[in-house]
Formats: C-alpha cells, structure tokens, sequence
C-alpha cells in the first residue's frame, strides 16, 4: 500500500488496492486477458503470511465418567474421543469430590486419582493420540469450577487449606506454576459464577472455557445462549475490556457419555459440543499442552473449523509490539465442514468492526485505538455454529 494519504482517508485497507494491483487493471489492452485476471488475484494474495509453522490439532477438553457424576467408565471415555469423535486429544476432567455422596478423588489406595493417572497414559499414543492429565477443581468464592490441566501424567492433585475453597494467595501460586494450566467455566452463573469485571487482574486464568454446551462466555446476551441464569461480569470480553490477556478454549462438560460429539437430544443450540483446536508442534504432551499454555488455541461448537488468523506473522495468543507507523495485517483463513455466513473481526470488544463474507482475507488495520488494542475473530455458519480465537494483543510504540 503505497499511497501517501491512505492513513488520513481509510481506517481498514486490504491488497486489492495496492498500487500493484491498480497498476495492473489500468494497464490497457492486454494480450493475455486470462493472464491478466490472475495476476490481479496473485497481487491480493502477496501480503499472506507463509504457511503455518505448526499443526492443527482438535481435542475434548472438559468431560466426566463415574468416577465422579458421569454415566460412562473412564476406558469408555477415552475410547470415545478417540474412536467415535475421531478427536486428536483429551482430558478426563472428572469433580475432585467425585460426585455427591461418594469418595473423593483422593480417597483409597488406589485412589480414584491414581485409576485416572493410569488411564491417561494407558491411552497416550504420541503423534496419534494425547491424552492430558486433569480434573475439575471447586474453587469458591473466585470460580464455581476450575479445571486443572497438567503437563505430567505422574501429577499429584492440589489441594488447599479447605476442599472446595480456594484463597487468593492459593489460585496466584497455581496460576504461576509452569507444569499447570488453569481454565475456569461456567463464569457468568448467577448462582456461582465470578466477577471478572472487579476481580484483581493478577487473579484471572489465562484462557476462559468459551463453551460447553448452548452457554457461550463471550458475553451476555450471545444469541447461542440458552441458559436462564446468568449476571453480568462473568464473561470472556467482561475481562478482555479491563486489560486481562486471557484465551479460549471449549469441552463438551458431557456427563451421557457423547463427548465430542453431536447430541441430538438436547436440540439447538445444546447439541453441539464444544471442541478445542490448537496448533501445535506435534501431537504429544509437551505439544499440546504447550499451545494451550501459549494460548495458541481457537474453539467451537461441533463439527469441524480450522480458523488461521495472524497479525504480522503472530499467531493467536501473542502479544506483539509495532512501531507507531507500522499497521497491523490482519490475516484471516476459515475452513468449515459447512458454508460459513459470516467472520466477524472483534477490536476491543466491540462486537463488530468489519464483517466479511470471504473466508481467506488479508486486512490493514492503520488505526491504534488504545495503547494495546486486542483482536479476535468470530465465526458463524450457516447452520448456526459459532467459533472463537483467542486475541492477539497489538501494542503501537
């Protein structure tokens, strides 16, 4: 983009409008008018960044057997994602207090905790299939539920000064262990959700479940929103506003034993599952759980999405710094197993800044709003889906 004036006239640009390309259609008659034509879509595509670095992995990230207060065993489960949701990866993530009215995940020798450590890694097949070591943590008065991913399938549980309680200082000395990642959900419940919206940014995860089933945290009033107990301050753009640096990923949190999976009983929008896609080195542990920690991650409801979005090369989860009269190229690649009806590029939680059709687009963003502006893309299908990156976070300076 070359023009001069172009930054005091547009706020977005794309490459159909690089002096390039308008060179090429007001270059007259021409010999070769095939030619020509793809030349004129070879200028817009010139500015893409290359090729991933990574691969695109998808997984079950939230799911229960009964070990806690679910119906299927934890050989089932495992054998579910992998075989019947033909799904990359998984973690079982059954309730530290193993269902009301039965032992605790702790309790025994060997202990409901040790039958899930043994499980993992009796399923783990690295470059096929990862399983990854978790559980799903009460963590009152902060979060309703956390769940707890690990990085070792020899992990021990943490446990605090009362069970089914978490302090302050207990959740910042979780959230600031390498080997753990902590992923809280159902944060907008009214009865027992979290304040994201005044609580200490130093207190906040660094990715938010954005869906299980028919509940998306985006924010209030998400018309894929089924749910009828709900408060403001519990959603995703509620902590995004306030500066916190926090991704997204999505589980099923199925109990029936459908994880991964369509589950027509519930209708729209309950019978999609949430699905998690990262883009990871490999498909082990190491690779898995790193793209998680790196927030490398998009997630959405059934089916099948692989979303490619990049700011000047930087993947999803990044934060980067440009100088004051560099802009952001913002690029955008969707694939879907059904037609997309529209991507929505989300710039400081305002739910819309430009709306596109194409699913493979490049955009020049020349204006900085804030001193860190953060974008993320929204999804939706024809169908009603919806999918979610996480932000990249963009300071000019």
């Amino acid at each position: 983009m070359n023009h001069p004036e172009r930054k005091k006239a547009k706020r977005f640009d794309m490459p159909g409008r690089s002096r390039e390309f308008t060179n090429l259609v007001y270059s007259g008659v021409h010999e070769d008018p095939a030619g020509l034509w793809e030349s004129v879509k070879q200028t817009q595509n010139k500015f893409d960044p290359p090729k991933p670095e990574y691969n695109v992995y998808f997984g079950e990230m939230h799911g229960h057997t009964n070990l806690s207060d679910g119906l299927i065993d934890h050989d089932t489960y495992y054998r579910n994602v992998r075989d019947l949701a033909k799904l990359d990866f998984a973690a079982l993530t059954d309730h530290d207090h193993g269902g009301v009215g039965k032992p605790e995940l702790w309790v025994g020798n060997p202990s409901k905790w040790n039958i899930i450590q043994e499980t993992a890694k009796k399923y783990y097949e690295p470059g096929k299939f990862t399983t990854l070591l978790a559980y799903e943590r009460d963590s009152y008065p902060y979060f309703n539920n956390m769940i707890l991913y690990f990085n070792d399938h020899d992990a021990d549980m943490v446990r605090g000064v009362r069970d089914g309680e978490i302090t302050a200082q207990e959740l910042r000395a979780l959230l600031a262990r390498d080997d753990v990642v902590v992923i809280p959900h159902d944060t907008y419940s009214l009865s027992s959700g979290a304040d994201l919206e005044h609580m200490e940014l130093d207190l906040i995860p660094p990715l938010i479940e954005m869906i299980s089933r028919a509940d998306p945290a985006e924010y209030m009033g998400h018309p894929a929103f089924k749910r009828d107990t709900c408060c403001e301050g519990g959603y995703w753009l509620d902590a995004l506003k306030r500066g916190a640096k926090m991704g997204c990923i999505a589980g099923s949190d199925d109990h029936d034993g459908m994880n991964g999976r369509v589950h027509e009983k519930w209708g729209y929008p309950g019978k999609y599952p949430g699905i998690t896609g990262v883009w990871a080195k490999e498909n082990t542990v190491e690779g898995i759980f790193e793209a998680i920690k790196s927030k490398r991650t998009f997630c959405f409801m059934g089916g099948r999405m692989t979303i490619d979005f990049r700011i000047n090369g930087h993947y999803m989860g990044e934060e980067i710094t440009l100088g004051k009269e560099e802009h952001a190229n913002i690029f955008i690649d969707v694939q879907a197993d059904t037609k997309v009806k529209r991507i929505a590029l989300v710039k400081n939680g305002r739910e819309r800044v430009c709306l596109m059709g194409p699913t493979h687009q490049m955009v020049f963003d020349y204006f900085n709003e804030q001193e860190t502006d953060f974008f993320y893309l929204r999804v939706e299908t024809e169908d009603g889906r919806y999918g979610w990156t996480s932000p990249i976070w963009v300071t000019r300076k």
